[in-house]
């Protein structure tokens, strides 16, 4: 195995004027018109810096010369939440692996990344002679304009561990951040959407707060119950749709309220937003929003940053101690995850601001909602996880999981526990999603569900509709809340180089092994229903 720390064999440029026909630059002088690429070598990081005066950026790539010894697998990781796609898999050139890789053979495994909060967004690709790094500077589907500013593109970090592939990974994750946000505490608790679904009301969240309360009256560190969306004053139950969110609608008419009743019940209070979202927002300026889609906010601008602040400050005003923000990687490209294959974005648009690129523009979105949080935390959900390293609390790490089906649940749930566990306390603290208690998922399932996010040291977050549980399920489920409360220990996926369901877990004292699977084999396409 070998790493990356080097200045590249080969330096590639892609322009607007240029997309098609790449211009081959010497790695040593990597020089073209006013384009100007500098690598500097560290002991630990590679930095790679481009400066241009007129000439608008798109793509730099670098190649590495080397190889990989025989019957060598690969783990990449995705762009935004996985979408149950995150598994250890044989050579594919064609794949595109967002921000990291990691290569293992015979007890050695090597990382291929670049340290969080880079200037572009960054994919890897893996085949027989080499590694290629594809630095994707656009701003949205158009070339960023420079101005003779210089950009720093990305650092290169790379490094061979011997041990479990487990081990290296999470080693490989602290190297790439050197600076993750933390709660002061566990977090854990509730979340109303799997149950729910945006049929909610004020007293309807006091219910599942006096529920929650009580599955949690052993706990010290209390449990926060976050409100998730259906309070919104344009709430549209076929839709998350989007602002004002300076007040609540008929079913919410007290929002400062709610959080103080929440407080009061024992429980700190938690909410959902979906900040650039503007679903009856018409009397922000028609220059604020993206030449892609009118109804989102474009966050390159000062104003809109600004406007960020002062939401999420009205949030954290009104009482709330978690916000959840939702979506806005969707909002933003107009792709989920899974459609960035293996660009984010379409051609032919741009943000208001072309002097910086896609990555910069979202970091300042992200620090922005962490500025007006004012001390509450930030849980990040459809974000980037690797531009928002530093800037979140926690991240929500997967698609959804849900109350409804367990395929959906077994699907995606311990597919982004296992894959993103390496993230834990490296980036930020993970969420892999809740356990829905609705009716109808068996609780054998969710009891083991939720057992392996009690056990796993990550928050641990429950829809549970007040009076569907039998005793003894309440006090199991009790018991879960209690140990997701201190979030003591360790937990390790010991089969994930075999399958993208991981079943077989070791804890801190204690193996493990989940039957996720139904008797009758599996009952739909888990990623076709919610």
């Amino acid at each position: 195995m070998q790493t990356v720390l080097r200045v590249p064999d080969r330096v590639v440029l892609m322009t607007d004027g240029n997309y098609d026909n790449a211009v081959s630059l010497t790695p040593g002088c990597a020089e073209w018109n006013d384009v100007h690429l500098a690598f500097d070598t560290e002991a630990d990081a590679l930095r790679v810096r481009a400066t241009a005066s007129e000439t608008s950026l798109c793509f730099i790539r670098l190649r590495w010369d080397l190889s990989f010894p025989a019957g060598c697998r690969f783990l990449g990781d995705t762009w935004e939440r996985s979408y149950a796609d995150l598994e250890w898999r044989g050579m594919s050139a064609a794949r595109a692996m967002p921000w990291y890789f990691l290569a293992s053979a015979d007890g050695v495994t090597a990382g291929y990344g670049v340290r969080v909060r880079p200037g572009a967004m960054c994919f890897w690709q893996a085949d027989p002679a080499g590694v290629t790094l594809w630095l994707d500077v656009r701003c949205g589907g158009e070339g960023v304009l420079l101005s003779g500013r210089t950009l720093n593109v990305c650092e290169v970090v790379s490094a061979v561990y011997e041990g479990s592939a487990f081990s290296a990974a999470q080693r490989f994750c602290r190297a790439m951040c050197p600076d993750p946000l933390h709660p002061a505490e566990p977090v854990y608790g509730s979340n109303n959407w799997y149950y729910a679904y945006g049929f909610s009301s004020h007293d309807e969240i006091l219910s599942d707060t006096d529920y929650l309360s009580r599955l949690t009256k052993d706990c010290e560190n209390r449990p926060f119950m976050v409100i998730d969306d259906g309070w919104q004053y344009a709430h549209d139950i076929t839709t998350c749709n989007g602002g004002p969110w300076d007040r609540g609608n008929e079913k919410f008419p007290d929002m400062p309220g709610l959080a103080g009743a929440i407080v009061s019940a024992g429980c700190r209070p938690g909410i959902w937003v979906r900040l650039l979202l503007t679903t009856k927002e018409d009397s922000l300026p028609e220059s604020w929003r993206l030449s892609r889609e009118p109804d989102v906010l474009d966050p390159s601008l000062p104003e809109v940053l600004d406007f960020v602040r002062g939401t999420v400050r009205r949030l954290s005003d009104w009482g709330y101690r978690l916000i959840k923000h939702d979506f806005s990687t969707f909002d933003i490209f107009g792709r989920w995850g899974f459609e960035m294959n293996p660009f984010v974005t379409a051609d032919g648009w741009h943000f208001a601001d072309r002097s910086r690129t896609s990555a910069e523009i979202i970091v300042g979105f992200y620090r922005a909602v962490l500025e007006g949080a004012n001390g509450a935390y930030v849980l990040g959900c459809n974000c980037v996880g690797h531009l928002g390293a530093g800037l979140m609390h926690l991240q929500r790490t997967g698609d959804d999981t849900s109350g409804k089906h367990w395929e959906r649940t077994r699907l995606i749930g311990p597919n982004t526990l296992a894959f993103r566990m390496p993230q834990h306390r490296a980036f930020f603290d993970i969420d892999a999603d809740c356990v829905g208690v609705m009716g109808t998922i068996p609780w054998e399932k969710n009891r083991q569900w939720t057992g392996l996010l009690a056990k796993s040291t990550t928050p641990l977050f429950v829809s549970a509709k007040p009076g569907l549980l039998r005793a003894d399920e309440m006090q199991e489920l009790s018991a879960a809340m209690v140990l997701a409360s201190r979030q003591e220990g360790s937990a390790e996926p010991l089969d994930w180089m075999d399958t993208t369901c991981p079943a077989h877990w070791r804890f801190a004292d204690s193996e493990a092994r989940f039957s996720w699977y139904e008797e009758n084999g599996l009952f739909g396409f888990g990623f076709d229903i919610k």
